[in-house]
């Protein structure tokens, strides 16, 4: 052949390895999601890509068949075109043994970066980019191939099934998408601009329904407001002044002996009928929804679901009230700051370094707000007094701390046992350079 001529051939195998290059990586990027929706919309080819990832063997096949036959043309094409110009070329400067080795080499490399660039890597970028769009154009030529090499990748493709098993591996492509994928696919969303910072903290609040426990979200038992059945009329009506909500529970000598819930609304009707509040009128009180400590948010949600009810009333294994949850503290911890008045934050960030944060905050939330993966310790505990508890081994009292993770913990204020407010603390050294975070305990003879 004149050099045109194999220069010609050259291209052309360049270009069919190309094309496989193309086929292979748009096959492998395609995403589900997207040829689904494009096959809903009417793309019939995005079927066919669909069934060839289920069974991508004899696709692939096809590709490395194609791939390495025209690796080996080029070369043999290559080496008989380039060498004997390049060998002259050389033959000038060196002797002729040394030029011919110089010429083969120039030769090689020649060869070899054409096809490097132009074959593999321009093809494999241009597939990575919009994999979907290019995989159902090609799908159609693979189909031709597949059907021209079928004795090839009849042979090839039953010797790697052969390996596959001999090994007790699976060849089929696991597609089952988890909540961290959805999550990372919000992560992504998010830096790109297409969701804004709310709503991927929304739809992780979603996820997390099932991670978090009925009491991360409760009124706790000391904040409930409730009525006992024997109170007068002049009580109920003071105490509604003072605690406006819509629910109240109704309790029989003490909060732990729960018969009822009265709603507000009720109560409020009897007040503008100028008629008298008895809670001995049963008529006024409602069947309550009792459910255990240990559920999560989603079980409370299908709880509510399935007796059509909006309030429950939280109790731990020995029957004692520990809070009630509403269907809009659910709401609150999904939605954030959306629900909910905002004088009722429990995170109250003072400055870059510094957060204000009630003792009752979930841990959950804690986490979020200090951009942290986890707490020591943190099965034994649900709340951020817990955690002061659990790591100063006694019940905190005021000016107590505990410095771990980069953060300082310190108790501000007590109220009967209870921690009230804790102000966090970014310390200058953050325990974050790749050893365990350092925990120091202040104001305790426990050590962690």
């Amino acid at each position: 052949m004149t050099l045109s001529q194999s220069l010609f051939v050259i291209g052309l195998l360049i270009a069919a390895s190309a094309f496989f290059s193309m086929a292979e990586i748009s096959l492998a990027a395609a995403r589900r999601l997207r040829l689904r929706q494009m096959a809903d919309e009417g793309d019939t080819r995005a079927d066919k890509v669909l069934r060839m990832q289920e069974q991508p063997g004899d696709y692939f096949t096809v590709v490395q068949v194609g791939q390495n036959a025209v690796a080996i043309l080029g070369g043999i094409v290559g080496e008989g075109t380039l060498s004997p110009h390049f060998t002259e070329l050389f033959g000038l400067w060196l002797s002729e043994s040394s030029a011919q080795t110089a010429g083969f080499l120039a030769s090689f490399l020649v060869i070899t970066s054409l096809f490097i660039l132009f074959s593999d890597l321009f093809p494999k970028r241009l597939g990575m980019a919009n994999p979907e769009r290019l995989v159902v154009r090609l799908a159609q030529p693979m189909a031709w191939c597949m059907t021209l090499l079928r004795p090839v990748v009849w042979f090839y493709s039953r010797g790697a099934d052969l390996l596959f098993r001999a090994l007790g591996l699976s060849s089929l492509r696991d597609d089952r998408i988890t909540s961290d994928d959805i999550l990372a696919m919000m992560e992504a969303g998010a830096r790109a601009g297409v969701l804004a910072a709310r709503e991927q903290q929304v739809i992780t609040n979603v996820f997390e329904l099932d991670t978090r426990m009925a009491s991360s979200a409760m009124s706790p038992r000391d904040r409930v407001a409730f009525f006992l059945r024997d109170e007068p009329d002049a009580v109920i009506r003071l105490r509604i002044a003072a605690e406006p909500f819509s629910t109240y529970p109704v309790c029989e000598g003490d909060i732990d002996h729960v018969v009822g819930y009265v709603d507000a609304k009720d109560l409020f009707q009897r007040v503008l009928n100028n008629q008298p509040i008895s809670l001995a009128d049963d008529s006024l009180i409602r069947k309550v929804l009792i459910v255990p400590d240990r559920l999560t948010l989603s079980e409370v949600l299908e709880q509510f679901r399935h007796v059509h009810e909006d309030f429950a009333v939280i109790v731990n294994e020995y029957s004692l009230v520990v809070g009630v949850v509403t269907l809009n503290d659910v709401m609150s911890t999904v939605m954030g700051d959306l629900v909910g008045p905002a004088d009722e934050e429990q995170i109250v960030r003072r400055d870059e370094n510094s957060w204000l944060i009630d003792g009752v905050t979930p841990v959950q939330d804690v986490l979020h707000a200090l951009s942290l993966d986890e707490l020591p310790h943190a099965e034994e505990y649900e709340t951020l007094a817990g955690f002061l508890m659990v790591m100063l081994r006694r019940v905190p009292r005021r000016t107590d701390s505990v410095s771990w993770g980069g953060y300082k913990f310190e108790v501000l204020d007590v109220d009967s046992y209870r921690i009230d407010q804790v102000m966090v603390s970014r310390l200058n050294v953050p325990g974050s350079d790749g050893n365990p975070p350092m925990t120091k305990v202040e104001g305790s003879a426990a050590a962690i």
